[in-house]
């Protein structure tokens, strides 16, 4: 694109006096004094704003241009069917949809699911899913069957449902109350863990709590157990070997939901086509979003095990979900999404994931001794690295540290991002999700950049 023709300063006045940002800081001058960086252009892993300077997108966005940016086949894909169906709700039947689900079917293993695709986000998609479940139990006679639980430090989404459902006090706070009967239990963090950060391995408990918490809250009231793979938005919390299938096995003892939030940790992200997949088990509900299209377009999706859909069969009176989104499902979308899953397994991006995110590992290994780096989580190309006031108290980072390290990427060329706005006081995660085509060049650069920026401090 062609930066020097376009007027900076009136595009900078306009967002200034008409765009309200996410998670911006209102505070008195702040708007003026610090604008937010105007990107206009992307190619692969990198992005260019409109002073000329290019940056790693060290964090695909928010975690979902998982394919890069300029994918010109994409582009392609989304006008080809915007000239020929450009929209209809998917109370009728449309080919991309058809296509997608099957293709969706594929990467979680031949699985024989239904897909529901009304849903344009990834909290929508959850949504789908407590409803679905809690209906399933009805259509099961279990009607009693309402609550959820969840893990502190996880995020499913900001719509009420989901909202409630995530384990961050500090983004409910002032929103509350939220909708009711979603229950908390602590997440698996090795790292803090506070019933074995001591020990020499983990002793499983923070699974066992979820079927104490079943058991407490009475099997009978519970609909399901929601979780991503990863805690991703909450600090990148990596369970330990067997923690999934614990979980799992719990939820198939109490005839309890087992829903697997894929919408970070899904299309590659992990190595996998799916988080879950590293832990093989199968989920009953599937949530996806992001990186479904790579975030070219609006999609989400939320996949069910045929069993839970028989259910819906029911009776004359219960026989269909109530529940319909205008755009969900949108054949262009859709369309895409099929080109973008196609992209990712000619290209086996999914597998290249895991190659180059060991790799970073590898080039990240000499920060370990820094005193200000507790710990390095990753899996494929997700990365968290916590920083600590020092190494023997583990004392989270000042954000004044945390915001010294991310500064210094930005200055260097390098975008990451951090766990914000989740749990006071614990927001000292800095995270990094590139684009899965990052080049080795790239993670050169970007192990370069995080050396220089930590050692900064």
């Amino acid at each position: 694109m062609d930066t020097e023709n376009l007027n900076t300063e009136g595009l900078a006045e306009k967002d200034g006096r008409y765009v309200w940002h996410a998670l911006s800081r209102l505070n008195p001058g702040s708007q003026q004094t610090s604008p937010p960086m105007m990107v206009v252009e992307g190619s692969g892993a990198w992005i260019s704003d409109t002073e000329g300077n290019r940056y790693l997108d060290g964090m695909s966005g928010l975690w979902c241009v998982n394919v890069g940016y300029g994918r010109e086949e994409l582009a392609r894909a989304a006008y080809e069917q915007l000239q020929k169906l450009p929209y209809y709700p998917l109370t009728m039947a449309h080919a991309p949809a058809a296509e997608l689900g099957e293709k969706l079917g594929e990467w979680l293993g031949g699985a024989d699911d239904y897909v529901f695709f009304y849903s344009n986000s990834g909290s929508e998609a959850n949504e789908v899913a407590f409803k679905v479940s809690r209906q399933y139990h009805e259509q099961n006679g279990e009607g009693g069957r309402w609550k959820f639980v969840s893990r502190y430090r996880a995020y499913h989404g900001n719509s009420f449902g989901s909202l409630a459902a995530t384990g961050q006090a500090q983004r409910k706070h002032r929103y509350e109350p939220l909708a009711p009967g979603f229950l908390h239990v602590a997440p698996p963090d090795r790292y803090r863990c506070a019933y074995c950060s001591d020990r020499p391995a983990c002793n499983m408990e923070c699974a066992r709590s979820i079927g104490r918490t079943i058991a407490w809250e009475l099997p009978e009231t519970v609909a399901g157990v929601i979780m991503e793979p990863i805690i991703t938005g909450g600090g990148v919390l990596v369970p330990p070997e067997g923690y999934v299938q614990s979980v799992a096995e719990i939820c198939r003892e109490n005839g309890v939901l087992f829903i697997m939030d894929e919408v970070i940790c899904g299309f590659g992200r992990t190595g996998k086509r799916f988080g879950h997949q590293h832990y093989g088990v199968r989920p009953d509900i599937v949530t996806m979003a992001k990186g479904i299209t790579s975030a070219y377009l609006p999609l989400s999706a939320t996949a069910v095990r045929r069993e839970v859909f028989e259910k819906f069969k029911g009776t004359e009176e219960y026989a269909h979900f109530r529940h319909v989104n205008t755009f969900g499902g949108n054949p262009a979308a859709c369309a895409l999404a099929l080109r973008n899953l196609q992209i990712m397994d000619d290209e086996n991006l999914p597998e290249r994931s895991a190659r180059m995110g060991d790799r970073l590992r590898q080039e990240l290994g000499a920060l370990e001794e820094h005193p200000n780096v507790g710990e390095i989580r990753y899996k494929g190309l997700l990365f968290g690295i916590e920083l600590v006031e020092d190494r023997e108290s583990r004392e989270p980072a000042t954000p004044e540290k945390v915001g010294k390290v991310i500064a210094g990427c930005k200055e260097r060329g390098l975008i990451v991002g951090k766990n914000g706005d989740t749990v006071a006081g614990f927001n000292n995660v800095v995270t990094l999700a590139p684009p899965l085509v990052v080049s080795e060049d790239d993670l050169a650069f970007v192990a370069r950049t995080l050396k220089e920026s930590i050692e900064s401090l």
